[in-house]
């Protein structure tokens, strides 16, 4: 409770800008972090798009290399038997 009143009184405390300056210079600010976000965003759209079309290669080239058949070589066996024809 005392924690409220407190702030109660801090918030009542609190001078409000009056004059049109204030305003004009919050507008002013406003509009450049908003430019700054819209060129944050456009810039982080580009990265998608080009990794987007990154990953899109990969696709293709895995589909690739899935399509092929894979060569099959004579191996030997493994471990100490072997066979009576090598």
């Amino acid at each position: 409770m005392r924690a409220f009143v407190e702030f109660r009184h801090m918030a009542t405390s609190l001078t409000l800008p009056d004059s049109s300056a204030d305003i004009a210079q919050l507008r002013k600010d406003f509009e450049e972090l908003k430019l700054d976000i819209e060129d944050i965003l456009h810039d982080q759209n580009d990265i998608n798009e080009s990794t987007r079309m990154q990953l899109d290669n990969i696709t293709l080239a895995l589909a690739e290399l899935q399509s092929k058949e894979p060569r099959q070589k004579s191996r030997r066996r493994i471990g100490f038997i072997q066979d009576d024809n090598q």
